[in-house]
């Protein structure tokens, strides 16, 4: 048997862009990736594809997403972006006043008190239906048989999942945590890398989303299951919950960036701060990508874009201020001459990690999608739908308990959401989808992508490659490894106080596909992740 490691990656590695005429899946997981492929090659379009991807992700990357997740769409389609918000709202039943009367001072990251209501299967369902080609039964027919018949763990999945099993063994101890550990650690340990893990359950389950096209989860048996499991446990989320529950379209927000329209979510979506950082930007000249100016600029106005998020971003109804007056170019000058020539201090919190899958998709007639969808924290709350496969989000970790905050937690409220998808255009045309998951990097790494193209005019597989940045809280900022030394050291003269991050797995995991003039796609996935480009 081959004596190799996974994960011992001495040398470094190119990959080259990917260019294809008739349709392109980039995903984090190669099995999701050929499942998209796969569902366009049988006649789905785009957003078939994505769906497939989607719902496969649930299955071969646990890790940072699931069925009880929540997810967002950006789609290009006859003509128009369309932006989806499947983000599920807090339980009727739960407030700041039913918290403080159990005791509770801070929303914990696991149990049922940060569950909501999960978007993801919604997502799935409102999008086949608005604009497939194809059934959810087709569709989704990769991600039940991946499920039934298993799949071999790859590298950075395989790494993932046995810390989340070391840190849920420390301490998750409550019964209402066995189903997590009965799904995903059937032998009493995290499956190994190259092992085969399967989930008859996650199987059953998505077979019963995709035959009642989401009715069984929201109105059906699945509802039933959730609320039974919550109830048992003392948790918040009822079955009226779910029923009330449906996907919002909304319309996109951007920032013409040198010529380009750069576009996400609006709130409740973080997707605000890379607009908001990118109008700043725009202000200034970049010659050159590694120079201690361009890097010094980024992380400010970074770090000012965080500030006003931390402070505004929430749902739509609770902000008391408008997205266009946040990015009016008045408001661009006045942060702008913040931006001096030393690190400043921004009155923002300590951004947390997350667990996110983000894929893209486009075919030779002209759709494309930007999908994004997360468990938000890893597996999330820890807690799985006994006999489900369901592993239900832990979101609402992100709301606060001052009730004089924006982003307050409220019964039937949404909370401010880190996962945002991303698209391009230029002159109204589509130039194409675009995203780096992971948490509060997402942002960042959407920043990053953008100048890498625009400004630096790097190609796709470069603009994902380039060493990333990373602004943590105060002046704390971390740099990956490949960072040019000469610049860690010109940052901390600047008054950053700078870190050395030991791997990448902190600063996202992208993928791209851009559309050029004569209809060709070229697309990119990037090494911090398993990632992959099926094409054709």
């Amino acid at each position: 048997m081959l004596n190799i490691d996974p994960l011992y990656d001495p040398y470094p590695s190119r990959r080259s862009a990917v260019y294809a005429a008739n349709g392109m899946v980039a995903t984090s997981q190669p099995l999701a990736a050929q499942a998209g492929l796969d569902v366009m090659k049988k006649g789905g379009n785009a957003i078939d594809a994505a769906i497939a991807a989607a719902a496969a992700l649930t299955v071969v990357e646990p890790t940072s997403n699931g069925i009880g997740g929540d997810a967002f769409a950006l789609v290009w389609t006859q003509g128009k972006l369309h932006g989806l918000n499947a983000s599920g709202p807090a339980p009727l039943s739960l407030s700041i006043e039913a918290l403080k009367k159990a005791g509770v001072e801070a929303i914990p990251t696991h149990g049922f008190i940060p569950v909501t209501v999960p978007g993801a299967p919604s997502a799935w369902a409102e999008l086949a239906a608005k604009f497939g080609n194809l059934p959810l039964t087709e569709s989704m027919q990769p991600a039940v048989e991946y499920a039934e018949r298993g799949y071999p763990l790859s590298p950075v999945l395989g790494s993932y999942w046995r810390r989340a099993f070391n840190n849920f063994s420390a301490s998750l101890k409550g019964p209402e945590f066995q189903p997590w550990f009965d799904t995903f650690a059937p032998n009493g340990r995290a499956p190994e890398i190259g092992e085969l893990w399967s989930s008859p359950d996650h199987a059953t389950t998505l077979r019963s989303i995709a035959e009642s096209n989401g009715e069984s989860f929201y109105r059906g048996e699945l509802a039933e299951r959730i609320d039974r499991f919550s109830r048992e446990h003392g948790g918040y989320l009822r079955l009226a919950d779910l029923a009330a529950y449906k996907p919002e379209w909304v319309e996109p927000i951007g920032v013409n960036y040198r010529g380009y329209d750069v576009w996400e979510i609006p709130p409740n979506s973080g997707g605000l701060v890379a607009l908001l950082a990118l109008n700043l930007l725009k202000g200034f000249d970049f010659s050159e990508r590694d120079t201690v100016d361009t890097y010094h600029k980024q992380l400010e106005a970074m770090k000012l874009a965080f500030a006003d998020g931390a402070r505004h971003i929430a749902a739509p109804h609770s902000m008391n201020v408008r997205v266009e007056d946040l990015l009016s170019d008045a408001y661009a000058d006045e942060r702008r001459r913040l931006i001096g020539q030393t690190a400043q201090l921004p009155e923002a919190g300590q951004p947390p990690k997350g667990g996110t899958v983000y894929l893209c998709t486009a075919d030779s007639e002209g759709n494309m999608v930007s999908f994004i969808q997360s468990n938000y924290m890893g597996f999330g709350s820890g807690l799985v739908v006994p006999g489900t496969g369901i592993a239900l989000q832990n979101r609402g970790h992100n709301f606060t308990l001052d009730p004089n905050h924006a982003n307050c937690l409220e019964p039937g409220k949404k909370s401010y959401h880190t996962i945002i998808p991303g698209f391009l255009t230029r002159g109204g045309q589509p130039v194409g989808p675009f995203g780096v998951m992971g948490g509060f990097m997402q942002p960042q790494g959407h920043v990053q992508v953008v100048m890498n193209t625009v400004d630096f005019h790097l190609h796709p597989q470069a603009a994902l490659d380039a060493p990333r940045w990373q602004w943590m809280e105060r002046k704390t900022v971390e740099l990956e490894h490949t960072t040019p030394s000469h610049i860690v050291d010109a940052l901390a003269r600047k008054g950053h106080d700078v870190k050395w991050a030991l791997g990448s797995g902190s600063f996202g995991r992208g993928q791209i596909i851009w559309r050029l003039d004569n209809g060709v796609l070229v697309g990119a996935t990037e090494a911090r992740t398993d990632g992959h480009v099926a094409s054709w």
